[in-house]
């Protein structure tokens, strides 16, 4: 009997936590199906980037003449040639010239235009250039860096640094779509970015312990059904 009656509590306790977590189940479930709808490449645009090819040796190129110390130097091919994109020792970030060693100015509208031509290989045409402040930068990108936007006509968006030029990021229309259940995943649609944090814990352990007694209660049932028989 006392067997019985633990079983019963655990039976309540179970319909109760169906209540309460059957919600965030479900969510998590079609969430996790959208992630792995489609392959993490085609997510990320792997697909839509171009790779633009190495013109010459860097043996062969002026050094950038930073005049203090720097954390990496790495080149990169831009449609006016070959630049060094370097970072400081402290975090700063530059774009050189790889022809002459000398700092070069800011990316302007048609010099971000011709670097988002380069990079992006679909065959959408491109429907803005926009650009964005450090501290205005869409959700897409997350980057507080002033950047440009190249928005193409099939949905894809490639950021442009404003001071280097550099590609910081390339996002698809199925990226934002992934993004977001990524948001709903973890309980976090604000930043997208934490996934530890009280209610996706606590909801995530309620979610356990319901299982849990789903799982005791398929012996009870087991044992039932057993009895039954004549």
């Amino acid at each position: 009997m006392a067997h019985q009656r633990i079983m019963q509590r655990f039976a309540r306790w179970h319909i109760w936590l169906g209540w309460l977590v059957g919600v965030p189940i479900l969510m998590w479930t079609i969430s996790g199906l959208a992630m792995v709808a489609r392959p993490i490449e085609e997510v990320r645009g792997d697909h839509l980037r171009t790779k633009v090819e190495q013109g010459a040796d860097p043996a062969t190129l002026a050094m950038p003449q930073v005049g203090e110390p720097i954390r990496s130097a790495e080149l990169q091919w831009q449609p006016n040639g070959p630049v060094w994109m370097v970072v400081t020792a402290k975090g700063a970030n530059f774009r050189y010239s790889a022809k002459n060693g000398a700092l070069l100015p800011p990316i302007i509208e048609d010099e971000a235009r011709a670097i988002a031509e380069q990079t992006y290989a679909g065959k959408a045409e491109l429907a803005a250039l926009t650009y964005f402040p450090a501290d205005e930068v869409p959700l897409d990108l997350r980057v507080p860096r002033a950047s440009w936007q190249a928005h193409y006509a099939d949905g894809t968006n490639v950021y442009i640094d404003d001071t280097t030029g550099e590609v910081l990021a390339l996002r698809t229309s199925w990226w934002r779509f992934y993004d977001f259940m990524w948001g709903l995943h973890i309980m976090d649609l604000q930043t997208r970015e934490n996934s530890h944090h009280p209610i996706l814990i606590v909801f995530a352990v309620l979610a356990v312990i319901g299982s849990l007694l789903g799982c005791a209660l398929m012996f009870r049932r087991r044992k039932a059904r057993v009895r039954a028989r004549p």
